[in-house]
């Protein structure tokens, strides 16, 4: 039985809707513009990734757990949910931070909003989920757009020693975002390292096979004294109507003498336990704790799992991430960092909330202060 997807979540899905009601040719062909390049790789370049690992069967990568489908019929009752809400939206502008320059830090973090962010770890940098488009679809016209700016133009990065993807959805995998990445000198060859299947999406959007390091669960590679870690997670994937055909993931990152997780995109799952075990424990976790809805309880985590997942993970400080910035859910705005303060303080679980844009070393104390709220 094939499994149904969740709408809010699938861009690709929402924009095909999106053009049909354009109300013209001339408007859906504007929409529709450089969509084939955006979504990446052809099937047959896919497959030849999933055939060689034991986590994908006939050209599909598998969870290790089940239950990343949804009951039927509750595709129209999501689509009835998003169409026409505002409840994801701020109803100000939200405050953003520039981060000064500087050397490299010991232990730090930048979130410039959703999942991207700037790890700084014993004296290197790891740019995570870099998305700086301004919609998270294949179309430059239709497709969920920023609730802010980005906090910092792309081109103002410092030199990065690696780039992390933890999937290919857009709101994690940006073509612009990319290719300027690529074309930018002063991050000379820093490596793209990615789950299975993703090298196949950068080597079609022209980014040099020796900048490509794809790796499956439990692979690791050795980058600028940085040990990088391909760590299992519960989610899916896929830019256009197929669904699984490149591995999704969390990193374990690890310096001389810290550690950190960036969780990605996930659902709650046994894996982050072992993950503490094997990898951590870990100084800061960076996990996701938006999107999420009864409708797909799988594959994304809401905040008292996120909290759960800190624990099993052995970690020392929680950032958020995965909310603030574009409107993939049904809650309201502000409602996954309300929730996340509760339940972390109930826990005894220390947490960073910064705002976006702003840069936090966590040698030091933390911020916790309550941004969000006036915004919301």
């Amino acid at each position: 039985m094939a499994r149904p997807t969740p709408l809010p979540l699938r861009t690709g899905v929402l924009t095909a809707l999106a053009l049909a009601a354009t109300g013209g040719l001339a408007a859906a062909g504007a929409a529709a513009w450089g969509i084939p390049r955006a979504m990446g790789a052809t099937p047959e370049e896919l497959r030849r990734a999933a055939d060689g690992s034991a986590h994908a069967r006939e050209g599909r990568f598998r969870n290790t757990e089940p239950g990343t489908g949804l009951p039927s019929g509750t595709v129209p009752a999501a689509l009835r949910a998003v169409v026409g809400r505002r409840a994801g939206r701020p109803t100000r502008p939200v405050p953003l931070n520039r981060p000064d320059g500087g050397p490299a830090g010991d232990l730090a973090v930048t979130w410039f909003g959703h999942s991207s962010v700037l790890l700084e770890i014993d004296g290197r940098r790891v740019l995570a989920d870099p998305v700086w488009g301004e919609r998270v679809s294949p179309s430059r016209l239709v497709g969920p757009r920023r609730l802010h700016p980005a906090p910092v133009p792309l081109a103002d990065l410092p030199p990065v020693d690696a780039v992390l993807i933890s999937h290919d959805h857009y709101d994690h995998l940006d073509l612009p975002t990319v290719r300027a990445l690529v074309a930018d000198p002063r991050h000379g060859s820093a490596p793209f390292v990615v789950p299975l299947g993703i090298g196949a999406h950068l080597r079609a959007w022209g980014v040099p096979e020796n900048r490509i390091v794809e790796l499956d669960w439990d692979g690791r590679t050795e980058v600028a004294g940085l040990t990088l870690t391909c760590a299992e997670a519960r989610h899916f994937s896929g830019r256009g109507l197929r669904r699984d055909t490149t591995l999704w993931s969390s990193w374990a990152v690890a310096g001389p003498r810290h550690r950190a997780y960036f969780g990605g995109d996930t659902g709650y799952t046994a894996a982050f336990a072992r993950a503490g075990e094997r990898w951590g424990p870990f100084d800061v976790t960076l996990l996701p704790i938006g999107a999420y809805a009864d409708l797909w309880p799988d594959i994304h985590m809401n905040p008292e799992e996120s909290v759960a997942a800190h624990r099993d993970l052995r970690g020392g400080v929680l950032l958020p991430v995965h909310w603030a910035t574009f409107n993939l859910g049904l809650h309201p705005w502000s409602e996954p960092v309300t929730r996340l303060r509760a339940a972390a303080e109930t826990a005894g679980i220390p947490l960073a909330l910064p705002v976006p844009g702003q840069r936090i070393d966590l040698t030091g104390p933390p911020p916790t202060a309550d941004w969000w709220t006036p915004v919301a």
